[in-house]
Formats: C-alpha cells, sequence, structure tokens
C-alpha cells in the first residue's frame, strides 16, 4: 500500500511518525502524491547514495522529476513561462557540468577561512539585537526578535545589501517566510526578485569588494543568473536557519542538564549543533527530489528511469542503522555524518555559514539572558506541523 505524502509531523522533537514504520519497512517505500507517485527513501546509507548523485538528476525540468507532483493543479503554459524565467540562476536545480559552473564561482564565498572573517559580523548582530531584547524586556517573542532577524541581518552583509535598505529587505524576507496566505507570500517574493535586480543592476555599474561585486566583476554569469544566485543564497540561507534558531533554544530549554553542560564547558557548542541539526532536520526533503535518469538498484529496489525519489532527510537522521540512540538528544553524540545538509556535489553550499550563526546565536543568548525560559506552557507553542521547512511560529520568551 503506497504511503500518501507529504506527512505532516505531529510532535517539535520528532519527524512524521510514519517514517519509523516505513524505514523499519524498507528503505525505498512507494508514496502517493496529490498529483502522481514517488519513491521515499527513509534509511541513511540509500539517502546517500541517491544524493550522491550517481544516475540521479535534481532537474526539475528532467521527465519524471517529482516536484510537480506535489501540487494536484496540472500545469498551465503561464506558470510554465513564469518557472521557467524564475528557475535562471537556480542552480541547485543543475546538474553537472552546469551546476559546477556556478559552484566554483560561490565556493571561496563559504569556506571554512571566510566563515572565521565574518564570526566577529555575526557576534556584533548577535549582540545588538540582544541588547534591544534586553532594553525591550523582560520578555520577548523570540521568533521576529532574534529567530528571523539574525540570519536576514547576516545575509544583508554577506549579499552587500546597503545597511539604509535592511529594514524592507528584511520586513519582505519575514514575510516571504511566515505569511499564511500563498498570495502574500508570492507578493514578497516579487518584490525582493524586483529589490535584488535593482542592487545588481546597480553593482553592474559601479561593482564593490563584496560577493555580489566579485560575482558581478568576474563575468561569468549574466544578469539574471545573478539574480537567480543572490535569491536563492538569501532563502537557502536564511529561512532554514530562521526556522532553527528558535527551534534550537527551545530544545536546550528542554534539556536543562545538556544546556548546563554547554554553559559549564563552551567547546562543546559545536558538537551541540551538529546534534540539533541532525535531531530536528527541519528541510527534511525540501531540495531533496531527484529522479532517476537510469535504471538502477537502490537499497535492493529497482528504481527505473523516470520514477521520481523524495529523500527522508528527517528519517535517514533517525536511522538505528547509523545513529545510537536515534530518538534521544545528545550533545555528546558525533553526529557529524547526518544529511541534514545533503550529500555529495548538491551538498549544501553554506553549510559553514548556518553552523557559525547557529553556534554564536544560541551560545551568545544563552551566555546573556541565562535565566531565559518559555514564557507559555509547553502545549501553547504553535508549531509549524504543516509547513515544509519545520519550525516555531512564534516562541514566547522570558528571563
Amino acid at each position: 500500500m503506497a504511503e500518501n505524502f507529504p506527512l505532516p509531523r505531529t510532535c517539535p522533537y520528532a519527524p512524521p511518525p510514519a517514517y519509523a514504520r516505513m524505514r523499519e519497512q524498507a528503505p525505498l517505500v512507494r508514496a502517493t502524491l496529490p498529483g502522481g507517485e514517488a519513491w521515499l527513501v527513509t534509511r541513511h546509507a540509500e539517502a546517500r547514495q541517491v544524493l550522491s548523485g550517481a544516475g540521479i538528476s535534481t532537474n526539475p525540468a528532467a521527465p519524471g522529476h517529482p516536484s510537480g507532483a506535489l501540487s494536484a493543479e496540472p500545469p498551465t503554459p503561464e506558470r510554465d513561462a513564469f518557472m521557467e524565467e524564475f528557475a535562471v540562476g537556480h542552480f541547485i536545480d543543475l546538474d553537472p557540468p552546469e551546476h559546477g559552473r556556478f559552484r566554483r564561482l560561490l565556493i571561496p564565498e563559504f569556506t571554512v577561512k571566510r566563515m572565521r572573517e565574518l564570526r566577529p559580523g555575526i557576534q556584533q548582530i548577535a549582540d545588538e539585537l540582544i541588547d534591544d531584547m534586553l532594553a525591550k524586556g523582560p520578555e520577548a517573542e523570540l521568533v521576529e526578535a532574534f529567530g528571523l532577524a539574525l540570519p536576514s541581518l547576516v545575509i544583508c552583509r554577506l549579499l552587500g545589501v546597503p545597511y539604509a535598505e535592511h529594514e524592507f529587505f528584511e520586513s519582505r524576507t519575514r514575510t516571504m517566510v511566515s505569511a499564511a496566505d500563498p498570495g502574500t507570500r508570492h507578493a514578497a517574493v516579487m518584490e525582493i526578485r524586483g529589490f535584488l535586480d535593482a542592487l545588481v543592476t546597480k553593482a553592474e555599474a559601479d561593482p564593490r569588494d563584496d560577493l555580489l561585486g566579485r560575482l558581478v566583476g568576474g563575468g561569468e554569469l549574466t544578469h539574471g543568473e545573478i539574480v537567480g544566485v543572490m535569491f536563492l543564497l538569501l532563502v537557502a540561507g536564511h529561512e532554514t536557519t530562521a526556522n532553527m534558531i528558535p527551534l534550537a533554544a527551545l530544545t536546550l530549554m528542554d534539556h536543562p542538564a545538556q544546556l548546563a553542560a554547554l554553559r559549564a564547558d563552551p567547546g562543546l557548542w559545536p558538537m551541540a549543533v551538529e546534534e540539533l541539526l541532525r535531531y530536528h532536520s527541519i528541510a527534511d526533503w525540501v531540495a531533496f527530489d531527484r529522479v532517476a535518469t537510469e535504471d538502477q538498484h537502490i537499497g535492493g529496489q529497482l528504481v527505473r528511469k523516470g520514477e521520481g525519489i523524495f529523500v527522508l532527510g528527517a528519517s535517514a537522521n533517525r536511522d538505528e542503522r547509523a545513529f545510537d540512540r536515534p530518538d534521544e538528544f545528545d550533545i555528546g553524540r558525533s553526529a557529524r555524518h547526518h544529511v541534514a545538509f545533503g550529500y555529495g556535489v548538491h551538498q549544501c553550499l553554506g553549510q559553514n555559514l548556518a553552523r557559525a550563526e547557529l553556534e554564536i546565536a544560541l551560545r551568545t543568548l544563552f551566555e546573556r539572558l541565562p535565566g531565559l525560559r518559555v514564557a507559555v506552557p509547553a502545549e501553547d507553542v504553535p508549531i509549524k506541523h504543516e509547513s515544509p521547512i519545520f519550525g516555531l511560529k512564534t516562541l514566547p520568551v522570558a528571563w
């Protein structure tokens, strides 16, 4: 019997309950989507096999790609034309060698060395946001005041968005990430695209020594490709981190012994961040949609050319074959082999930035607000159970 997909989460600390049953059943499970069918990859080893890219395409235009099956609405020429234009520069949807053309240009911007250079700026942003919370305290809504704000300001600095315009940028980004109405989100997306288009035009006339200036000055990408790259970096570099920060803070508050260990030994923070990424896997299958480009066996299952695949990252990261006691949150665990950032050629380009942001944001939050606590009963914290990118709608806190 095929599973219905996507499946909603029902608990802030666990993937959809059916994942454990499916993972025990088989490494690949057939699923029914609103507009078709696809394979679901449930286990860690097979997830890595699919994400490694051999005989697999990530391109939504490839025959059989399952992204279109997530909607029951038939495609229209207008929507296809819009998506074709919108996809320019979205290199995560490209296969090699075209994917490598973009990645080669961007890798120098996201190295460990580059992230070390950015850390003082991230620290400054975190401190200023907490200064503002303290000035307005002793209570705050952590999603808005800190979770959304920090990655928005960091990405503004990284992309070269002028500080004078960060309020517009941050407000539209917040709407794009959190608005419930699709029309409102679409309008915010288009405003941001227009803003980035103008920003690229300005940089082309007068390039500066920042990420955007280097892309423009390199002369290897078209105007439209640069706009697409900037938009992709914005979304990929903002939405996931914005959801992770409050959810991670809630998790640590619910595990006071492990939070105390982090306070006693800040050197544990990098391991804690890896465990938080594994434990929550908030992006789950988002960006893990693939299609087989040749007949092949995956986990003993024949997957035919043209069949769609979704890798369930939240299931792979709870696989008992890869992690001991996977449903337990343990900051002492060696969890670096998780697939929260993907695997292989399409592994998240900004993973070093995400790690730096999470470590600095959470460490600073709990160092400067030692009495931080959730200000409402646990059952009253609203959860994004149906959202493709999992997280909290709000998190009222006090200190």
